[in-house]
């Protein structure tokens, strides 16, 4: 039997995940959690197979609570639901964590086969997603704009180093070329210019 958790938004909703899963003999649906800082602690609890994440936050906001996730529970493969329509949702070019991507309208029989595939320990992302990523100009790199996200949460320098293992100084060195290269005036300019061109929810 492969256990299923859900992640998802309050307050949003999107495809009906735990009603495709319930349908499925083989998949048993553990139940759904919030996206927020306190994620690992809580999904530690129900100790999934496999974690479905279906959120309205960009690919660089969810990597913190992903690596955190995989920290917790090693075992656990990751699957987000994204929208090629949104540049912030594409997959990152290069990150190592166990985070798989997956269309948000996907039908319940490719959620189920994939959720299969990723039990079995193999690797999930859609060729549509792939194809679109590859062919974003992104300005900034999927570390900037993760750095970028937690800063958008509200998190400080300090905060942001031990979520991310990284020195203070490294993380003001990610702030201060992110600032750059959006031509932002300062890192709330800058977390406003990434929201509004799609890169940060």
């Amino acid at each position: 039997m492969i256990r299923v958790a859900v992640v998802r938004d309050e307050g949003y909703f999107g495809v009906p995940v735990r009603v495709l899963l319930e349908a499925k003999p083989d998949l048993h649906y553990v139940g759904t959690l919030p996206f927020g800082n306190d994620l690992a602690q809580r999904a530690a609890e129900l100790w999934p197979t496999v974690i479905v994440i279906d959120t309205e936050y960009m690919v660089s906001q969810v990597l913190p609570i992903a690596a955190e996730l995989h920290a917790t529970i090693p075992s656990c493969a990751m699957l987000l639901l994204c929208d090629p329509a949104k540049r912030g949702m594409l997959p990152p070019r290069r990150w190592a964590g166990g985070l798989n991507f997956l269309l948000k309208d996907v039908s319940g029989a490719v959620l189920a086969d994939s959720i299969r595939r990723l039990a079995a320990g193999e690797r999930v992302v859609s060729p549509l997603l792939q194809a679109a990523s590859l062919n974003t100009d992104r300005g900034l790199s999927t570390r900037e704009l993760e750095v970028l996200g937690l800063a958008a949460e509200g998190e400080s320098v300090s905060d942001i180093a031990g979520r991310l293992y990284l020195s203070g100084g490294t993380v003001r060195n990610y702030l201060s070329a992110v600032i750059t290269k959006t031509g932002a005036r300062n890192r709330l300019d800058a977390i406003r210019i990434a929201r509004k061109d799609g890169w940060l929810h």
